[in-house]
């Protein structure tokens, strides 16, 4: 069972370095602004991860919460140290036990979760991964940071340019429109749209840099 809580010092070194200056922000509990940021940054990553596990929506959302929470109660005592102690990395390790404990409360209580919730199922040896399943935790959910991390940055920078602007980008990078669909759909040119994505592909690799410097 994996209901201990996990010690931030029982952690390998994480592959993307994390600041300590969020870090220290949230030891303060009056920092509702830090608190809010942190919990803004992370739950998609926490809930997509526990989904991708196979848990249910209310599953992952427990999860959330509970992770939330073990951060909370822990963050006063964590003493910033990227390779002794990887917050990241702790991150996952506390994740990983919360959803543990949703499948272990599964068990006890199945009729809770029939198949037409969510058919997927995640194998015992996922619950009490080995170092080959570990290692395939890690990757996945180092995936997901760089995922989350560049979701974050891009929403950001949307609210620091013009709408037209975020929509050219929008449509011509994120979803993949040929640039002529764009220009006769928000009835510009087609240089406009090459200007604006420079432009907001350049913010977003330096709002993703800053937000990795913040430790978010």
């Amino acid at each position: 069972m994996m209901n201990d809580q996990p010690r931030m010092d029982d952690c390998p070194e994480e592959l993307i370095p994390t600041r300590k200056s969020l870090l220290g922000r949230l030891k303060n509990w009056q920092d509702n602004e830090s608190w809010r940021d942190f919990f803004n940054t992370y739950w998609k990553l926490i809930y997509g991860f526990a989904m991708q596990r196979g848990l249910s929506h209310q599953e992952a959302e427990e999860v959330v919460q509970e992770t939330v929470l073990a951060v909370a109660k822990s963050i006063p005592r964590f003493e910033y140290d990227p390779v002794k102690c990887a917050f990241k990395t702790w991150l996952l390790t506390v994740t990983r036990s919360k959803i543990a404990n949703q499948f272990e409360k599964r068990a006890r209580r199945p009729v809770m979760v029939g198949p037409s919730e969510d058919s997927r199922q995640t194998p015992l040896m996922e619950r009490l991964p080995d170092n080959q399943v570990q290692q395939q935790w890690e990757h996945a959910w180092d995936d997901e940071w760089r995922k989350n991390l560049m979701d974050a940055a891009i929403q950001r920078v949307k609210r620091r340019v013009s709408i037209e602007q975020f929509q050219m980008f929008d449509l011509f990078v994120l979803k993949n429109w040929p640039a002529r669909d764009v220009a006769k759909a928000l009835n510009v040119t087609i240089a406009h749209i090459y200007v604006a994505k420079h432009r907001i592909a350049k913010l977003i690799r330096q709002e993703a840099k800053a937000l990795e410097a913040k430790g978010v």
